[in-house]
């Protein structure tokens, strides 16, 4: 990994970390020399369609090696659900064989049973051969017959490697499978099965620093670009239009009523009044709930800045593909070093709130977030015990989980609350609040809260929903994304956006007399979050092949806590700029 001496300070304590977690080959500089062995791991298996139910190597009855051992792990890996062991073929550097015999192998009953399963399923095979990612099919269906009882099932046994050098470097790896070499696992018949492996090597001219460049490509090829800029474009229009629009509107609105009040002053006194001048006493009385809106401001301030230091490490090339695990290590260790963030914002907002029992709002604070990101992460480990597979975390992990979070996000947590109680800022509040709180006028429907938030989440979705779809190909499926700086243009355009339809609603609410705006401006900015958990349900059925109940869980389970996460920090975000807004309009006029 290249070193970056530019980053923020922060950013250095995260990267060492991460450069820590970085796969090393046995032999760390990945120079070899002509019949040295090269390491070769085989990391697991699973159906080619459910991308979390994996399982290890070994799980189906393939040869064993002489000396099984399995890899030590970095915590990311780990969390990824790798679990890599030595596999049972011996790929020396600039060795060619021809059909050599792995070794010979009498499967019994259950045995074929097993690869029958799993070649029905698609299973998939997946290895690292000097850090290179190789994958293959384990097996093939014949369908001849219409009807699936008379489909044929065949488990592949001759395995051939194409491998790529220059000088002493290993450059690229492909595997193909001998599709004249079967095994038919139909019936449950003992079958005896010699397994053989044919290695071939190749000069090339790719150096050695390119040869991750074949795995990212993939997802930066022109149609794809053009697909990807066509939304940023489609995005972008929206913005601007829906920014000019909602501009000129506040403006010009603004403009007339803050003219038409400062008439007002001087003219009727006995009129009526109307309009968002008139609530002026009532615009700062505090929310009800001070202690949860001021944890849930705090949880989505860290989500927010760790959402930007990933952005960050990712521009600056950190997440190249298959470097395993390293986007969970990073996500562990950020999230633990803001935990400081999310104290001092929540508890320094509860103080000016005028809240006296800062601990246990610290203590909210605390589990907003982790509390639903832990029971779900219990049952979803649970589920993965149960069918044994590699998503389930051992022990120890649990264990190094739980330490991080005793020993430094804890503190951290604490030391920022601390750190807000004693800020001592006033809120800044233009106008003084009345003793007694105004009457809200009976309002129409569309004014309640449930349809303000369908309103105000549909368009910040509608400017990201065409990458999404290439975000959820990656994390539940085998697409590879590495256009970052594309995401990351998307990003910005969905706080834009977020920021000015909570604006506006806000505006309209005040314009209506109706000044409990506190919460509004939250759950409006946060309903995208809601959109995107739609979305699931329509990806789900619609455009992927996922199945089972292992997955389904997995999928449901992880996207409710990554789309709460957006809750709360695009809903921080929507109330941050209400405030701003009306303070500032109530600042521009004559409070008496």
């Amino acid at each position: 990994m290249r070193k970056n001496h530019h980053l923020l300070p922060l950013l250095l304590l995260s990267l060492t970390f991460l450069s820590f977690s970085t796969v090393r080959s046995d032999s760390s500089d990945h120079r070899y020399k002509e019949g040295n062995i090269v390491p070769l791991y085989a990391n697991k298996v699973g159906p080619f369609h459910n991308p979390s139910e994996t399982y290890r190597y070994f799980d189906l009855p393939f040869c064993l090696p002489d000396d099984l051992k399995e890899k030590k792990e970095a915590l990311g890996e780990v969390l990824n659900g790798d679990r890599l062991v030595s596999a049972p073929y011996k790929l020396e550097f600039q060795q060619d064989k021809d059909s050599v015999p792995v070794c010979k192998k009498t499967l019994k009953k259950e045995d074929v049973a097993k690869f029958r399963a799993a070649v029905r399923k698609d299973y998939y095979f997946q290895m690292y051969y000097d850090d290179l990612p190789i994958w293959g099919f384990i097996g093939k269906v014949d369908k001849e017959g219409k009807d699936p009882s008379d489909y044929k099932y065949y488990l592949y046994k001759h395995i051939h490697f194409d491998i790529y050098y220059n000088n002493d470097r290993v450059i690229e790896i492909n595997v193909r499978t001998d599709p004249n070499a079967l095994v038919d696992v139909t019936e449950d018949n003992e079958v005896e099965v010699e397994f053989l492996y044919t290695v071939k090597w190749k000069e090339t001219n790719t150096p050695f620093e390119k040869r991750m460049d074949k795995y990212s490509q993939s997802s930066s090829l022109p149609h794809h670009l053009e697909i990807h800029w066509f939304s940023i474009i489609n995005s972008c229009v929206t913005v601007l239009l829906l920014t000019g629009f909602l501009a000129t509107i506040l403006m010009r609105v603004l403009k007339n009523d803050f003219v038409k009040y400062a008439h007002d002053e001087e003219a009727a006194e006995d009129q009526e009044e109307t309009g968002w001048k008139y609530i002026h006493g009532d615009v700062f009385r505090f929310p009800k709930y001070k202690s949860l809106f001021a944890a849930a401001l705090g949880s989505g301030t860290q989500l927010f800045t760790l959402t930007v230091f990933i952005f960050i490490l990712a521009l600056v090339g950190v997440f190249y593909p298959y470097n395993r695990g390293a986007l969970f290590t990073a996500l562990v260790v950020i999230y633990a070093l803001t935990s400081g963030i999310a104290g001092y914002t929540a508890t320094s907002f509860y103080c000016q709130l005028e809240g006296s029992n800062w601990v246990r709002n610290l203590l909210l604070t605390g589990c907003l977030f982790c509390g639903p990101l832990f029971l779900t992460f219990c049952f979803l480990n649970t589920v993965a015990i149960v069918y044994n597979a590699t998503a389930a975390l051992p022990f120890g992990t649990i264990v190094v989980i739980v330490l991080i979070w005793t020993l430094v996000t804890s503190p951290l947590l604490v030391l920022g609350g601390i750190a807000g109680k004693n800020s001592k800022a006033e809120f800044q509040a233009p106008c003084r609040t009345t003793k007694y709180p105004r009457e809200i006028p009976p309002l129409p429907w569309y004014r309640g809260t449930i349809p303000q938030m369908a309103m105000a989440g549909f368009l910040p979705f509608s400017a990201i929903y065409i990458e999404l779809y290439y975000i959820f190909a990656s994390v539940w499926g085998h697409r590879i994304y590495t256009i970052y700086s594309i995401l990351f243009i998307v990003f910005i355009i969905l706080l834009i956006v977020t920021a000015f339809i909570t604006v506006a609603l806000t505006y309209f609410q005040l314009a209506a007399e109706d000044h409990e705006w506190w919460w509004r401006s939250f759950l409006c900015g946060g309903s995208t979050g809601l959109f995107i958990y739609a979305y699931c349900l329509y990806y789900y059925y619609a455009r992927s092949d996922m199945s089972g109940f292992m997955q389904t869980s997995f999928f449901f389970g992880y996207m409710a806590c990554i789309c709460y996460g957006f809750f709360l920090m695009l809903g921080t975000v929507g109330f941050r700029a209400a405030l701003l807004f009306v303070r500032h309009i109530y600042r521009s006029i004559k409070c008496e």
